[in-house]
């Protein structure tokens, strides 16, 4: 395989009017694909700050200044929108939380490179550079991956190197999709992207955000205060845009639904709050979302995790569960991480008829029916020279 550098391209165009990117939209509805990559400025802002979008087809490289004076963007998305052109991404979830935020709207239909390299065997979550090696013989340069992209005006090495992601990507993109075809997998990557095209998975629901804190505790009280200041941070980081580790750490929100402070005085006192955080106009905020969750009836609060009030697994059907997970794995070359995870494994183990992935499509054909009829003692495991082979019971 002959290896290719990104000087081996055509110079990109770089757009930076709404003229030029509704003619380049016009022409790349014609096309069969589009790959697409966005770079963004995350550190300061809640909301990611689009900077550039990158975009390729067969016969194009563009890359448009998504900051520039007086853009409108809405050329981008008439053809996110047109189902006639499939967006290429690579590990997509990033660049459409952004582009549901501009557009409220997932591009569609939608692929992407990383979900399809773990249905072709590449592994869990295999980065792009190795893939564009592997697929391509291409090399990334690195040399600007940690530029300012909000930063104007962007250099010619910036916009060269922007351009470079998507247009390896059509290579890496041409490469999978022959692989699956020929597997008979298409059908698979396609079931993985329906996952993947629901606006609301990238979009944050306040009201859930505290079951990420984990709390260890059946004190549903702590709970209701721990959802009710968590909500409010996600709003209130929104609000200003901030992140919300900025505006309030998380061990600061484990400490105040200990604490549940009713004063300015009380939560100054607690970790990395000031005292003009606590008098002000936030602090008075923060105070009120505590007391309303104090006067929330018991049957309002939230239900304290279960998890570990369930039956335990037993250990060695785990054990049984994971090498058949592995075999499977192996025989038909296809990443483990995709198939089940070890929650889902505990879950199979434990409960008559958990509602897991690996239970529906074509996860059941490949590992699921095997798992219960193992685990239903129709199925068993032994040893076939190297590799491990199923025994009808």
């Amino acid at each position: 395989m002959s290896r290719s550098k990104s000087s081996d391209f055509p110079p990109p165009q770089f757009i930076t009017t709404t003229a030029a990117l509704d003619a380049l939209c016009t022409r790349l509805a014609a096309e069969e694909f589009v790959t697409v990559d966005t770079e963004f400025m995350r550190e300061r802002t809640y909301f990611p700050e689009l900077c550039v979008v990158q975009l390729a087809s067969d016969t194009e490289v563009a890359v448009v200044d998504a900051q520039a004076e007086g853009i409108d963007l809405a050329p981008l998305a008439r053809l996110f929108a047109d189902r006639a052109v499939t967006k290429v991404f690579h590990a997509c979830r990033q660049d459409i939380e952004i582009f549901v935020l501009k557009f409220d709207a997932v591009p569609v239909p939608l692929f992407d490179t990383q979900v399809a390299a773990m249905v072709a065997g590449f592994g869990d979550q295999v980065g792009y550079d190795a893939l564009v090696s592997a697929l391509t013989g291409g090399a990334i340069d690195k040399a600007h991956r940690f530029s300012d992209w909000s930063a104007r005006p962007l250099s010619p090495a910036q916009v060269q190197y922007a351009s470079a992601d998507v247009t390896y990507l059509r290579g890496v993109y041409r490469k999978l999709s022959e692989r699956l075809a020929r597997d008979g997998r298409l059908a698979w990557v396609a079931e993985e992207m329906d996952a993947l095209a629901d606006p609301s998975t990238y979009r944050a629901d306040p009201e859930t955000m505290w079951e990420r804190l984990k709390p260890r505790t059946n004190n549903r009280r702590f709970l209701g205060v721990l959802r009710a200041i968590a909500a409010w941070r996600e709003r209130e980081a929104q609000r200003v845009n901030i992140p919300r580790q900025r505006l309030l750490k998380d061990e600061a929100l484990l400490e105040l639904a200990a604490t549940a402070p009713t004063t300015p005085e009380e939560l100054s006192r607690a970790r990395g709050i000031t005292r003009g955080f606590a008098e002000g106009r936030t602090g008075a905020s923060l105070i009120e979302a505590i007391a309303v969750a104090k006067r929330l009836p018991e049957n309002e609060l939230p239900e304290a995790p279960r998890a570990k009030d369930g039956p335990r697994p037993s250990p060695a059907l785990v054990s049984l569960l994971k090498v058949l997970l592995v075999a499977k794995c192996d025989e038909h070359n296809v990443a483990p991480k995709l198939l089940a995870s070890s929650d889902d494994i505990d879950r199979l183990a434990t409960e008559d008829a958990p509602d897991l992935p690996a239970l529906h499509g074509w996860r059941r054909e490949v590992f699921g029916n095997d798992a219960l009829a193992l685990k239903q003692g129709r199925m068993g495991l032994g040893v076939d020279g190297k590799r491990i082979r199923l025994i009808p019971a």
